[in-house]
């Protein structure tokens, strides 16, 4: 007969000391333990009770749900990710998250799936989210357990980042109304662009992929244009100004975030990123922010395909870590300078057609965005590595840059 867990115990473990959770080993040798104990995984809810006390710590410590699975597959492990929204969904529906909850978190509960996993994934309300994920991913009990330590230890040592979307705690009995969604014209360029990456993705001619990458970027730059006469004249407050957060995987996350930098800076969106967290904030008008993440994402799975082409010609196997670092920081270089130039070029034309001077217009829609970066992020100083550069890889990046292929669909370095 198996021997039953101290609640008070648990609990004390879970709330209390999760610092030495985060140590592989000690999670492990932990894990035993429970999984003696209690081989149901969690069938008393101490666990659930746990998680999701640490999540509202979270939530008040300005993290937002897509945050939270970040930085579970990160700095806990993969396996944890299922478990997270799982008790992501199951806060969402103690909270009632659908009526109440901002349009930017229910956005992200319906990426990640986390609403699924409430009433609609056939479990009742009463079980328990950590016994329910149990039984469905069909784990061992000891790996379920190592896996709740070690999403316990992560969430309980969040760091306090900015609150850039109310947490739980400061939402209303009704969801308000939305807030700056996009114009029908915003929607009908962002489905032009996505259309331009599209073909640019799938095109097997370089040249062909460089002018759709450049044109993708002109429509950008004439939509900020237009969007920028039109609030000039319809609003003396001028551009509204939004967020949003862009999650980095490793490896090469600061190099990756180089290129981030680049297609924010030839945008007008302003770019502030958490070193340890592979998190960045992005400031900018929405439509401009929706715009950036297209391209940035696009370019990401294109210099994944530049890096093997590069490392097949020069007959590498696998290359080494500074080359791939190299090359990557030099890809974002040009990149940047390519876009700065399209975006020149369209600037430039569109007011040749208009006959009117632009610079005063973009320069306000700059300082309305410098602005809100300052309220927002009052601590933030720049940065600038000084690393040491793998002079082949670099140069290679700046070349493989010169062919640029785009795609709308999200890849990592591996």
């Amino acid at each position: 007969m198996p021997r039953v867990i101290d609640d008070a115990w648990l609990a004390d473990l879970l709330q209390r000391r999760s610092l030495t959770l985060t140590v592989a080993g000690v999670a492990a040798e932990l894990a035993d333990t429970l999984a003696a104990r209690d081989p149901a995984v969690d069938s008393g809810g101490v666990a659930t009770r746990a998680l999701l006390k640490a999540l509202d710590e979270t939530w008040e410590r300005g993290w937002q749900p897509a945050d939270v699975v970040h930085a579970a597959r990160r700095q806990a492990t993969a396996a944890s990710v299922p478990l997270a929204v799982a008790l992501i969904g199951e806060h969402a529906r103690r909270t009632d998250a659908m009526s109440r909850a901002p349009d930017t978190w229910l956005d992200q509960l319906r990426e990640l799936g986390a609403i699924e996993s409430g009433e609609e994934s056939g479990e009742p309300a009463v079980v328990a989210a950590v016994a329910a994920w149990h039984r469905r991913d069909r784990r061992s009990a000891a790996d379920a357990w190592r896996i709740v330590l070690q999403l316990a230890g992560m969430l309980r040592w969040t760091a306090r980042i900015e609150v850039l979307v109310p947490p739980p705690s400061r939402w209303g009995t009704a969801r308000p109304g939305p807030v700056g969604q996009p114009a029908a014209g915003d929607d009908r360029v962002l489905r032009r662009i996505r259309g331009l990456l599209a073909k640019a993705e799938s095109t097997e001619f370089p040249d062909e992929a460089e002018a759709l990458t450049a044109k993708a970027q002109e429509l950008m730059t004439r939509h900020a244009v237009d969007a920028a006469l039109l609030d000039a004249g319809r609003s003396p407050a001028g551009l509204e100004v939004g967020t949003r957060r862009i999650h980095v995987a490793d490896p090469y996350v600061r190099a990756k975030m180089q290129l981030l930098a680049a297609v924010a800076e030839a945008n007008d969106v302003r770019l502030v990123w958490y070193q340890g967290l592979g998190i960045a904030n992005l400031v900018g008008g929405r439509t401009d922010l929706e715009a950036v993440d297209l391209l940035f994402t696009s370019l990401l799975l294109q210099v994944t395909q530049a890096l093997t082409a590069a490392e097949r010609q020069a007959g590498r196997g696998s290359a080494a870590r500074t080359f791939r670092r190299a090359f990557l920081l030099g890809y974002a270089q040009r990149i940047g300078e390519r876009l700065q130039a399209a975006r020149r070029q369209a600037t430039a034309a569109a007011a040749a057609e208009r006959g009117v001077d632009l610079l005063p217009v973009l320069r306000s829609r700059r300082e309305a965005v410098d602005t809100a970066v300052a309220e927002l992020f009052p601590r933030v100083r720049a940065s600038r590595s000084r690393a040491a550069v793998d002079a082949g890889g670099w140069h290679a990046g700046r070349a493989a840059a010169e062919r640029a292929d785009v795609g709308p669909r999200r890849s990592s370095l591996r």
